[in-house]
């Protein structure tokens, strides 16, 4: 069964650090850049960070950059998210996700075939929420 797994997420205090994992079944991961995007309560999906397939290429968005760092480890099929100096704006729902034809670059993340929502490899998510 193909599919992606995240974990890792929680009640965290301002200022405090959280590190998610995003697990790959069922296909390996090496072939693939891997995107991690959020959403928050009543607000559109984002995309966060991404990491790219063969030379590891990273993006940050803006809302994150200089603190939150991506990573993978081929060998357990896993990607990384780690969070640092979280406000509570970073609460929200994290998701990874890839397909096929998404590309990551230095300066963003690019889908071939449309939306990002339509990419083929989704996780559930997992909850990070940010509140003293």
């Amino acid at each position: 069964q193909v599919q992606l797994v995240e974990s890792g997420g929680g009640l965290v205090q301002p200022g405090g650090s959280v590190r998610l994992s995003c697990v790959a079944s069922g296909f390996a991961l090496d072939y693939y850049a891997i995107g991690w995007f959020r959403q928050a309560p009543g607000k559109e999906r984002e995309g966060v960070s991404c990491i790219g397939s063969s030379d590891a290429r990273t993006y940050y968005s803006d809302s994150v950059k200089g603190r939150f760092t991506i990573s993978r480890d081929n060998a357990k099929n896993s990607v990384y998210l780690q969070m640092n100096s979280l406000k509570p704006d970073d609460t929200a729902v994290y998701y990874c996700a890839t397909d096929v034809a998404f590309l990551c670059a230095s300066s963003g993340y690019v889908y071939t075939k449309g939306a990002v929502s339509s990419m083929d490899f989704w996780g559930k998510g997992t909850l990070v929420t940010v509140s003293s």
